[in-house]
């Protein structure tokens, strides 16, 4: 069967410079297997697949998945599935929020110059153990001393949040390529007052085989971190966070604190490359 397909990129400042992402519409029919082989194949950090929404108030639902796994939920796959969705002709009922079915439940997704969606609520949150931080200081082969403060920010990929000193400290982490337990690391260190950008982020994952890989900007850690640093008093009503910048791209993404206390991460959104996909060969 031939299905829709757009290729998003977002968060970028212009395009080519953010995360891209798959979106395949059009998904029912598709198995769990047959859409983690089409991932793998396309070789994205994330492929998502539009389907009819199932829970009431929802306008569609998506399935989101790594080359390893399914996530039940992510941040740049949840802006460039809702950009290709309203790009294709949804019509949110809401009017000017798009309401996403995922893992997680229901997510907000704001609908203006950019698209924002609501951080959903922390699977995981508090303070890591000493080896567990040990274990992360160990993967970014810097010294725990280095560590500021560090804080559990799982909403579904399962992250593990670091701060460091500065903007200076985190882009000049090297870490290692390989460990032999999956993690996934977020790094955040602020850069000096009054710049367009408040926070440098990365993002270090498990690719399911053991090595470590970079993703180029990622909502679902930029959502947890907002939580973090708005809670912690780091930051107040909002800020531009810089990702990528060690893999020569430009993300930006923006964090925003509503009356209500409820983050917002959005960023910009472009379809790239669209088209349909071929009929199966035998």
């Amino acid at each position: 069967m031939s299905r829709p397909f757009q290729m998003v990129d977002v968060f970028g400042t212009t395009g080519f410079t953010g995360n891209p992402l798959a979106v395949i519409a059009d998904a029912e029919g598709l198995s769990s297997a047959e859409m983690l082989a089409i991932t793998r194949w396309l070789n994205l950090s994330e492929t998502a697949f539009l389907l009819p929404p199932t829970q009431a108030g929802a306008d569609y639902r998506v399935r989101i998945f790594t080359p390893a796994h399914e996530l039940p939920f992510a941040g740049h796959p949840t802006l460039g599935s809702c950009h290709a969705w309203l790009r294709a002709g949804g019509r949110p009922a809401r009017g000017d929020v798009a309401v996403q079915e995922c893992g997680v439940g229901l997510v907000d997704i704001r609908i203006g110059n950019t698209l924002a969606f609501a951080a959903p609520p922390l699977l995981r949150g508090g303070a890591p153990t000493e080896a567990e931080i040990a274990e992360v200081a160990e993967v970014l082969r810097i010294d725990r001393a280095a560590i500021c403060d560090a804080q559990w920010a799982d909403n579904g990929p399962g992250w593990i949040a670091v701060l460091l000193e500065s903007a200076e400290a985190v882009l000049a982490v090297e870490p290692a390529r390989h460990h032999p337990r999956h993690i996934d690391i977020g790094i955040v260190g602020p850069h000096a007052p009054g710049g367009d950008v408040a926070f440098e982020v990365r993002a270090i994952f498990s690719d399911g085989q053991g090595g470590l890989i970079e993703d180029p900007v990622t909502g679902s850690l930029n959502a947890s971190l907002g939580q973090w640093l708005f809670a912690s008093g780091r930051a107040r009503g909002g800020y531009v966070a810089a990702q990528g910048t060690q893999l020569g791209r430009t993300g930006r993404v923006q964090v925003t604190q509503d009356a209500t206390g409820q983050v917002w991460v959005g960023g910009r959104t472009v379809t790239l490359f669209d088209g349909r996909t071929t009929e199966e060969q035998g």
